[in-house]
């Protein structure tokens, strides 16, 4: 196990968002370029990364793990769903959209694969790739959701079912079960884009970030939800795989996944929907710098 690549990757993080803040400040970026980026990463950057990652083999020899570990991450995803839907009713609206995304999204599918490559080799990666599927999924559609206002039902429902990332799904999806293999020079080119992932939504929560005053960082509001992302949820993931008994290599990636910080994707999406974008900064800015404390006592207490 190697913890000092959990540091570096999370140290490149905030060296990224520490980049974004300074090119906010100096000019470079300008304010309109937080509504370019965050189009580019929705609309183009995050659908490839999407598509790529269901890019994998799949080996009828693991099925039986993969189903496993499919259920557990669907699991995962109801509770989730739950907690999201009864922990914040006391929220003023724009900031309970916020914490419910939090709560049924983490960064799991930007700091999830190579983490659990990190703690568990090639085989943790394999799990990674398939746990993030459900989270995929429920990311792009009820987790767009509560920020998407829409006058009735089906009108939301056409706009998630519509959403270029959940279009990327079904495309990655296809590839998956199909397993057929686009064109080689297509498939370099969507690696290539959805690589680019970390780095400009990192950017672009620097961005962000260079409009909040550090004195505000804190407040109950981020303490509760902190708890609840990087203690709460993987600790109830921890127990229930103990119950029954899981695999210890199935149950340590499903838990590292689940105890995964804020993704940068809740602050995009705010900005992008007229979220409490500021306050969804903070959340995710939080909690991936108590990650670094997090993530390492997950691995040793695993």
């Amino acid at each position: 196990m190697n913890y000092n690549s959990l540091i570096n990757l999370q140290g490149m993080l905030f060296l990224l968002v520490a980049a974004g803040i300074i090119l906010r400040k100096k000019g470079i970026l300008h304010e309109e370029a937080k509504a370019v980026l965050t189009d580019l990463v929705i609309y183009f950057i995050l659908p490839c990364n999407i598509i790529s990652s269901f890019l994998i083999e799949f080996n009828r020899k693991v099925l039986m793990e993969f189903a496993i570990i499919l259920v557990i991450a669907s699991l995962i995803q109801v509770v989730c769903l739950i907690l999201a839907n009864t922990l914040y009713k006391k929220e003023p609206d724009s900031r309970k959209k916020v914490l419910q995304y939090g709560t049924v999204c983490s960064n799991a599918g930007f700091m999830g694969n190579p983490i659990a490559e990190g703690v568990y080799g090639a085989q943790g990666l394999m799990f990674a790739s398939i746990f993030l599927i459900p989270q995929r999924i429920v990311m792009w559609s009820a987790g767009v959701s509560y920020f998407t206002e829409s006058p009735d039902r089906k009108t939301v429902v056409k706009k998630v079912l519509t959403h270029p990332c959940i279009i990327a799904v079904y495309i990655g999806v296809f590839f998956l079960v199909t397993q057929l293999k686009m064109p080689e020079f297509l498939e370099n080119t969507i690696r290539g884009v959805g690589g680019c992932t970390t780095t400009v939504s990192m950017v672009l929560i620097g961005t962000i970030l260079a409009e909040v005053k550090l004195k505000s960082m804190l407040d109950w509001g981020i303490v509760k939800y902190t708890v609840i992302r990087l203690f709460l949820i993987p600790f109830m993931v921890f127990i229930a795989c103990r119950l029954f008994s899981v695999d210890k290599v199935l149950s340590g990636v499903s838990i590292l996944l689940a105890g995964m910080p804020a993704g940068s994707t809740t602050a995009i999406l705010a900005a992008k929907y007229n979220g409490d974008y500021i306050f969804a900064t903070k959340c995710v800015v939080v909690t991936t710098l108590l990650s670094l404390l997090t993530i390492p006592l997950w691995c040793i207490f695993l």
